[in-house]
């Protein structure tokens, strides 16, 4: 029995994945994962997710080069989510050219962006 049969896969066979800064604890993203995914993060120490909208296995960063080491793997009393404790390089995460994806913030009944572009998407992404 593999580790990975403990998780509890949903009925596509994915399970959703936060990605957490392993210093500051901040939430920098949340992704898919199919087993083949999470098996070659865990072989690799970098992160590896599933697309849904493109039906495909992606290294994160294999274009934009913000690359996701991974520190730890965290699964939780459910089994049906897991938290990577990552270094994000680049300190980038969004595709956005923001540092998390998480960069808006509910005040007075509005969302407002409170985290700045740290860098342009179209320098980050050339395709």
């Amino acid at each position: 029995m593999s580790w990975l049969d403990d998780i509890q896969w949903d009925d596509q066979g994915l399970v959703p994945v936060v990605a957490q800064d392993a210093q500051s604890g901040r939430i920098l993203m949340v992704a898919w994962a199919d087993r083949a995914a999470l098996s070659e993060t865990a072989v690799s120490g970098e992160a590896v997710y599933w697309s849904r909208s493109r039906a495909q296995r992606w290294k994160k960063g294999e274009e934009s080069g913000h690359v996701q080491r991974v520190r730890e793997i965290r699964l939780d009393c459910d089994n049906d989510v897991v938290v990577l404790a990552i270094e994000q390089a680049g300190g980038i995460a969004c595709h956005t050219g923001r540092a998390s994806c998480f960069y808006r913030k509910l005040e007075a009944g509005e969302w407002v962006t409170v985290d700045p572009v740290l860098k342009d998407p179209k320098e980050i992404y050339r395709k």
